[in-house]
């Protein structure tokens, strides 16, 4: 290889048709003035007979003089403050009692301040089943031995340290620093260090000694080393002051329990309302076919598996409203607290039997506008004046028809080319733009992907290097390609760095591949103007050499502090040289502490997280990747980051880089090759692969009434209309909030246009137009009635991230607390059959609500607190902002499958179990994903028959749970396990990290964190705990 030493600027910067589906619920109207009575149905045992339901109702009655006990519904225990704690001793039973006339406050929710139930408050009904008092804190995932909380050894943090020396980021992994290659801190991991070996007795609790029948009596349980840095476990969750944690300062909307564990009885869960249960009904109801031919229609689940047929209004993958029917005034939304927004994936996939959106050509005309608004025209405009004129349904101004756009009409005033044009009949579909749309007028060229690759020290010992380059062939032959394409236009160039940069020419002319060096990094140019950007089958051969040169040229490296602002720079210039947009995928390891612009200051202190200093270090502690990410920006340059760090990186800082450019983060914390390469290279695959728009721009209209105010996610706004993207895949969605502006009425709905402007891979300029209309209604249960819940948890949870780094946790969780009380008291109060305060009534639409706000609040995004690593809470915020709601349903309730009683001939997902403790069984083996981690667990007792064709050892013992991957047998129950897990990675489009786990190990402690429905580790509650005190704030509400 050539090596060109470069000393100074060469040139300056450039400048910059089936059936419909009948979906639609009949709605009565209120026979007194502002109160609506719905048929009021509850929840019931399976001893009553089955009512038709608007709405759940859970029983929590007071004690009423005068009605016999067989009449009553079943009792909750009461507190001396009213609130009820018990379990139905009865199942469900309708009750109507009318209650006494109340008002609702503008704000204001009473604390939680609960206490043991007094026995005599515990009403049964004669003849129906009793339940027995469950206890807190539940149980360690086993039915023998000591339970786990007691044990003597490490604590969970400690356990936690050493799973997440080679998992995806979780709670805890910061480590120190090495002095320098050959010195590193005791206690730290090793690059190529002999794990222990999966039989080699370890230290073990007292208590674990005695394991299940067929057991050694011997066995003990390995134990793990102390890892630096981590509090005990004692303390390790009461750094954080949860809102609703037992113990914590009093508030309008705390969360208190004064509970005894021994003492509480408890609500059955299995009575509670499951999200399982509500998959599979959706499923069963609204699998097949989605016709999108009318207006406020409501759409399956994302975990529904139905086809759309794209008849007016865009598919719900592209884009989900939090309620389809939207209330005339602002009051009504005001008064119920129910979001009005939207979720927004604009690249999203097609399922087989769908149509990706069509191309519209309209030649040197152009997109037909709007002359007011600018809308573009959609099936949602009228054409009146026998065709010569439209009107637009969002501004209502009348525009001309151009002339080779004419059409007559028919007598039902539709044109007569309608089923010919389908921006008349489709809600997405995509016109070619003109010079008109495009960068001073010039069509672009097609996008390039520059891979930056870091060479210090760090990334060649743990084989990195060496792997990104064996593997690079195999990866850019993955770039995508448009339809009617056979090749991709994509052009790809080279960056190496550590102190300086590499530049390098594989101009597919030279019989070597040539390197020039960058030293000055405070003053960074592009040194070559051709043959550093290729095309990958021209310079095949180039390539080939280069590849194989570079792990060589670094092997003996001693640079340990590097740079990674410089590196994005030379990147940036590469494509601003060539004039094309496109983006950077940078492979960097440590913190930027070498003197050049970007350096940054370690300021890892994670004893703030969860408390009100936590956005100190949640934000950039400069505005130095900032000011870089616009210019990026500006460029049309977007840049993924994948980092493979041992200690503190600053998430916070450097992922601004790709939060502002569209781009997305990976973390491999203890990246070695030999563990995590296969995963790592199945990501970047998946990353360049995947559908993407390049050099976009995404405006949100609306019609009058109404507008899009505030915008969640991954962009950059230079005004307050324009979301600008450097890039935008399919894995992306944007969250935003539309508010009203005016009075709507009943009769004209809401109109939603979105327009993303982009390049696409083959270098061509598209819109892509997506449409979608909803009903107004002056009705509140209207409102209540056609709500999407998982888009509205979706939203919360991007809006809540983005509060998280202006105002404090506390005060975050507070306002969640608040509006889900509000929402569900407004409900009761105007909507719901007249009924007993005691029982508690949830909207049909909204039954998982109390679960899914609980699930969130416990998440590791707003509540992860000193437990944590700060690069770990701000990785799970950024990848939180961005997701599409397909992922962050998983996310916010983990999926959970059996693995012990499948069928090895079946082809389809294990049914799933609700995420409690209470599914898990000595003799069985299960599997629990959340989209970012993946983890199996055994049982002591499980069948040595199934241990013998999974794992290929007789017992669970010999079960080696370092391995990161099942091993490859010729077994059917193997390979469908296999298979199991393959299909979850290919529904993420990312490949988590598998974690294998024994029974009574205490690494199943991070199994719990994500059991979600069971008290947390920290002493969040549980969802029966949370459905209480949710229950005591709707009275609250409606007492005051």
């Amino acid at each position: 290889m050539q090596h060109i030493q470069e000393i100074g600027r060469q040139h300056p910067y450039a400048a910059p048709v089936p059936q419909p589906m009948n979906t639609q619920q009949s709605f009565s109207r209120p026979p007194v003035m502002g109160q609506q009575n719905l048929p009021g149905t509850q929840m019931h045992s399976p001893l009553l007979p089955n009512q038709t339901m608007d709405h759940s109702q859970i029983t929590s009655p007071l004690v009423s003089q005068g009605v016999p006990a067989s009449q009553m519904s079943p009792r909750l225990p009461i507190d001396p403050h009213g609130q009820s704690h018990g379990q139905p001793t009865a199942g469900y039973q309708t009750q109507v009692i009318n209650p006494p006339s109340t008002s609702l406050p503008q704000s204001g929710v009473g604390h939680y301040n609960s206490a043991p139930p007094l026995p005599s408050q515990t009403i049964a009904s004669p003849g129906l089943p009793q339940y027995e008092p469950r206890q807190y804190p539940p149980p360690p995932l086993t039915t023998t031995g000591q339970p786990i909380a007691s044990l003597p050894g490490p604590s969970l943090a400690q356990v936690r340290q050493k799973y997440l020396q080679t998992a995806p980021p979780m709670p805890g992994q910061t480590m120190p620093n090495a002095a320098g290659p050959n010195l590193p801190q005791a206690g730290q991991r090793q690059y190529g260090s002999a794990p222990p070996l999966p039989g080699q007795p370890l230290s073990s609790p007292s208590g674990l000694n005695r394991g299940p029948a067929g057991l050694p009596p011997n066995y003990q349980q390995p134990t793990y080393q102390q890892q630096p840095g981590y509090p005990n476990q004692m303390d390790m969750y009461n750094n954080q002051r949860s809102p609703y944690q037992g113990g914590a300062t009093a508030s309008p909307t705390g969360y208190q329990s004064g509970l005894q564990p021994q003492q509480a009885r408890r609500l059955d869960p299995e009575q509670m309302p499951s999200p399982i249960q509500v998959m599979q009904d959706d499923q069963s109801t609204r699998g097949g076919v989605f016709t999108t031919n009318q207006r406020g229609l409501v759409p399956p689940l994302v975990t529904t598996n139905f086809v759309t047929q794209d008849q007016g209004n865009a598919s719900p993958r592209y884009i989900r409203s939090t309620m389809y029917t939207v209330p005339i005034t602002a009051d009504i939304i005001k008064q119920t607290n129910v979001p009005f927004g939207l979720v927004i994936s604009p690249m999203a996939r097609t399922v087989p039997g769908e149509c990706e959106p069509p191309i519209v050509d309209m030649g040197e005309i152009g997109p037909v506008r709007c002359i007011r608004c600018k809308a573009y025209m959609c099936p949602f405009m009228q054409f009146v004046d026998a065709g010569r004129r439209f009107q637009c349904m969002f501004c209502k101004a009348t525009t001309e028809v151009p002339n080779e756009y004419f059409q007559h009409l028919d007598h039902t005033g539709q044109r007569l080319d309608r089923y010919e044009r389908p921006e008349l009949m489709l809600g997405t579909f995509e016109y070619i733009a003109t010079k008109d749309y495009c960068r001073d007028n010039i069509f672009p060229k097609a996008p390039a992907i520059v891979f930056v690759i870091d060479v210090s020290y760090n990334t060649v010992k743990s084989g990195l290097v060496n792997l990104l380059c064996t593997k690079m062939k195999s990866v850019i032959k993955n770039l995508p390609v448009d339809a009617g394409q056979t090749k991709s236009n994509m052009k790809v160039g080279f960056i190496t760095y550590n102190n300086t940069v590499h530049f390098y020419n594989v101009n597919p002319r030279l019989a070597q591949p040539q390197m020039l060096l960058v030293g000055d990094v405070h003053d960074m140019f592009m040194p070559l103007l051709d043959g550093f950007l290729c095309d990958i089958e021209e310079s095949d051969a180039v390539i080939d050499s280069l590849m194989l040169q570079i792990p060589k040229m670094f092997a003996d490296t001693r640079e340990t502090e590097t740079i990674l602002a410089p590196a994005i720079q030379a990147g940036l210039e590469a494509l601003k040289a060539y004039e094309c947009s496109g983006k950077l995928l940078v492979f960097h390891s440590s913190l930027p502490i070498a003197d050049a612009p970007g350096k940054l200051k370690n300021r890892d202190d994670r004893k703030v997280l969860g408390t009100d200093k936590e956005k100190t270090v949640l934000v950039p502690q400069n505005n130095f990747y900032n000011t870089l990410g616009q210019e990026c920006v500006a460029a049309g340059c977007s840049v993924d980051l994948f980092i493979f760090n041992n200690s503190y990186v600053d998430v916070a800082t450097v992922g601004q880089i790709s939060r502002l450019t569209g781009g997305e983060i990976y973390k491999y914390t203890y990246f070695q090759a030999d563990i995590d390469g296969e995963r790592l290279i199945s990501d970047v695959i998946d990353n360049i692969s995947r559908p993407i728009a390049f050099d976009a721009v995404m405006r949100v209209r609306t019609s009058t009434g109404v507008r899009a105010t505030d915008f969640h996610g991954h962009y950059f706004m230079s005004n307050t209309t324009d979301m600008e993207l450097a890039s935008v895949d399919c894995d992306k969605a944007v969250g935003v909030e539309v508010k009203h502006d005016d009075k709507l009425t009943e009769d004209e709905g809401v109109y939603i246009q979105v327009a993303l402007l982009y390049t696409s891979c083959s270098g061509i300029r598209r819109l892509r137009i997506i449409n979608l209309s909803l009903k107004t209604s002056s009705q509140m249960a209207e409102l209540y009635r056609a709500c999407d819940l998982d888009a509205i948890i979706n939203f919360f949870s991007k809006q809540s991230v983005f509060k998280l780094l202006e105002s404090n946790p506390k005060a975050v969780k507070d306002n969640l607390i608040a509006r889900c009380a509000n929402m569900l008291a407004i409900y009761r109060k105007h909507c719901a059959t007249p009924s007993s305060a005691g029982q508690l009534i949830l909207p049909e639409c909204m039954k998982l609500l109390p679960l899914y706000i609980n699930c969130l609040l416990k998440s590791d995004a707003l509540a992860g607190g000193a437990d944590m690593t700060i690069d770990d809470r701000s990785y799970v915020m950024q990848a939180v902002a961005t997701m599409p709601i397909s992922i962050s349903v998983a996310y916010t309730y983990p999926r959970l499958f059996p693995l012990h009683d499948i069928d090895p001939q079946d082809t389809e997902l294990p049914m799933m179990l609700r995420c409690s403790i209470d599914k898990f069984t000595d003799d069985g083996a299960y599997l629990l994903e959340n989209s970012v981690h993946m983890f199996i667990w055994l049982g002591m007792a499980l069948s040595p028959q199934w241990v013998q064709g999974v794992f290929g050892v007789p017992s669970v013992v010999q079960v080696d749970t370092d391995r990161t991957a099942l091993p490859v047998l010729d077994a059917p129950l193997n390979n469908r396990i296999r298979n199991i897990i393959d299909r979850i990675r290919a529904e993420r489009h990312h490949c988590m990290r598998l974690t294998i786990m024994r029974q009574r190990e205490k690494l199943e402690m991070v199994l719990r964190h994500f059991l979600v429905e069971d008290r947390g580790n920290d002493g969040s509650p549980s969802y029966v705990d949370f459905l209480c005190h949710m229950h005591k704030e709707i009275r609250t509400l409606l007492s005051q």
